[in-house]
């Protein structure tokens, strides 16, 4: 004998089924889901190559630059110039010294020149009206200049005598002490004819200036 089932069983069967495999498709969906998420191209959560990082690099801006400190010129001296001595025609009696910077700095000329011509034991004064308005100072390669009157015009200066050596001191800035090395610069072959009338001018800063005393 063929027993039916009541109609509501077979609903109630049917729909848990159904409902079963639903649940059975969600988790397969889920999977492949989720693999296909991590491989599929264009998809938001594409893992990105490690080669591929992207580092922030922050904005860096350069130190500002620290100004030179310039130099203070040093004291000229014997051992960082060259000094000459040449007799002048005019005015009559007058020698130029030039004293030009070879060191690598600037270097200041304080003062007057203080000469020792053969033995003498002191040097001349110095003409006071030549007082330059600035401390000469020389840059590399420039050249300050004095004149020596060496004797009277007319010869009415007294104990005149021929000298053949030169030496050329330098000031510092008290103007009262010499520094440094000396200065030799050679005389003419004849020497220099010299009385009490010697005196020298003030370095100045150029030759006409030298030369209009």
């Amino acid at each position: 004998m063929i027993t039916a089932r009541p109609y509501g069983t077979r609903l109630i069967t049917a729909a848990a089924t159904v409902a079963l495999a639903a649940v059975s498709m969600t988790a397969c969906n889920d999977d492949a889901g989720a693999d296909a998420g991590a491989a599929a191209p264009g998809s938001v959560a594409t893992a990105r190559p490690a080669s591929a990082t992207v580092t922030a690099t922050a904005e860096t801006t350069a130190p500002p630059r620290t100004p030179a400190v310039q130099e203070r010129p040093v004291t000229c001296e014997g051992s960082d110039t060259r000094t000459t001595a040449a007799p002048l025609n005019r005015p009559v009696n007058h020698m130029l010294l030039t004293v030009t910077n070879t060191g690598a700095g600037s270097c200041n000329l304080y003062g007057y020149p203080a000469v020792r011509f053969g033995e003498a034991q002191s040097v001349p004064p110095a003409v006071e009206d030549s007082h330059p308005q600035a401390v000469v100072t020389l840059r590399p390669g420039q050249s300050g200049y004095a004149t020596v009157r060496l004797a009277a015009a007319d010869g009415s200066a007294e104990h005149g005598h021929t000298v053949t050596s030169l030496a050329v001191l330098f000031h510092g800035p008290s103007g009262n002490e010499s520094v440094g090395a000396a200065a030799h610069p050679p005389l003419p072959a004849t020497g220099a004819y010299v009385d009490d009338s010697l005196t020298v001018t003030y370095w100045q800063r150029s030759l006409d200036e030298a030369l209009s005393w």
